[in-house]
């Protein structure tokens, strides 16, 4: 008979994994093996991924920020040599979430590189159907990816964060296990279309990362839980993004992104997750499907909008554009003489003709006397 571990430990490993505990501390407060939380996490890792192709697709979503969370495999980058597999240093998990609805849309786990950066946008891009409003930063490869992936059906904002390595406000020295002080000045710009820059940001999804943190031990800095292999990393992020979606209720919306989006309509416990993630079928990511404009709020008009051919994008009608009248050009006023010297004697300089005058400049005229200091003769 083989060795299956029982529903009810099962969940119960799950439920230690996503509230930030270690596969240690799991395999301790469970009485489960390691390598048994291990299998367990591979397999609910692979099954999210099916659950998170078949269930989120064809969104109707806005406002999307995108951001990468840093994590490592293994050791460092900078400890990584020559001999090392190809999965060891850097391990980012790139994620886009939702602005309103809180909902993770896409993420992927991979090196912070332009290959992983096109994948990332790729799956994002697909799942949408909607012209999107996207806010990212200032990482050099988002710009070349959105532009491949969207073309023209895309409003993308770059919120550029300006760092500095002078030493912190309060006179303390810089520390270099945590971020280096922020200049308060950040700068905003438009990659393609033409997003709203007064909302552009990216501090929602820096607050999932956070999230992340504490939820996923593998991404907790200062401390040994970091993965060791890169296939329990990916299930470990996988697992996270179904839990956020689906079984944890956000504090500001009051239910789960999943619900907020209207993918489901009640709140999934760690059981549930666990049945249907054991039960799903392999799924493949969505297919491209059109990109429409969106829908005016209730009592706006919709805006004038005609798609490019051969899938350019739209052509939009964007608000905006009106100004007052400028008034009318007024002639140049001459300039006025310069005073007289005080105290010289010198008479005041004759005013300069009007612009446009020919001057002679064979006409002789003799100098003003400056100072009389003896009777003329």
């Amino acid at each position: 008979m083989a060795n299956v571990l029982p529903l009810d430990k099962r969940v119960n490993v799950v439920r230690h994994l996503v509230e930030g505990a270690s596969v240690r501390a799991t395999s301790r407060l469970t009485e489960v093996s390691i390598p048994t939380v291990l299998s367990t996490l591979l397999r609910m890792g692979e099954g999210c991924d099916n659950l998170h192709n078949l269930l989120v697709r064809d969104l109707d979503i806005r406002e999307i920020e995108l951001d990468e969370i840093w994590s490592y495999v293994q050791k460092k980058q900078a400890r990584v040599t020559a001999e090392d597999p190809a999965e060891f240093g850097d391990a980012y998990a790139y994620l886009a979430m939702a602005r309103t609805k809180k909902l993770l849309v896409s993420y992927r786990v991979g090196k912070r590189d332009e290959a992983n950066t096109r994948a990332f946008i790729a799956d994002l891009r697909a799942r949408l159907v909607t012209i999107p409003e996207l806010s990212t930063d200032g990482w050099q490869s988002y710009p070349v990816a959105v532009g491949q992936s969207f073309g023209g059906a895309v409003d993308h904002a770059v919120i550029q964060k300006n760092y500095t390595k002078k030493g912190r406000a309060d006179g303390q020295r810089h520390d270099h296990r945590y971020e280096p002080p922020r200049d308060p000045f950040i700068t905003k710009k438009t990659a393609h279309g033409a997003p709203n820059l007064d909302r552009a940001s990216t501090s929602h999804v820096e607050r999932a990362n956070l999230t992340v943190r504490m939820h996923v031990r593998r991404f907790t800095r200062l401390c040994n839980g970091f993965s060791k292999k890169i296939e329990n990393h990916r299930a470990a992020v996988s697992l996270h993004v179904a839990w956020y979606n689906f079984c944890r209720v956000h504090e500001s919306l009051r239910v789960t992104p999943a619900m907020e989006a209207g993918i489901t309509d009640h709140v999934w416990s760690v059981q549930e997750l666990v049945e249907r993630a054991l039960a799903a079928e392999p799924c493949a990511p969505p297919e491209l499907k059109k990109l429409a404009p969106p829908t005016p709020a209730p009592g706006e008009k919709p805006s004038a909008a005609r798609e490019l051919p051969n899938g350019k994008g739209w052509l939009r009608a964007l608000p905006g554009g009106k100004s007052k009248p400028s008034a009318p050009p007024r002639a140049p006023t001459p300039p006025a003489a310069p005073p007289a010297r005080v105290g010289t004697g010198e008479a005041p300089r004759e005013a300069l003709p009007p612009p446009g005058t020919q001057l002679d400049l064979f006409t002789w005229r003799p100098k003003p006397r400056q100072l009389d200091l003896f009777d003329p003769p």
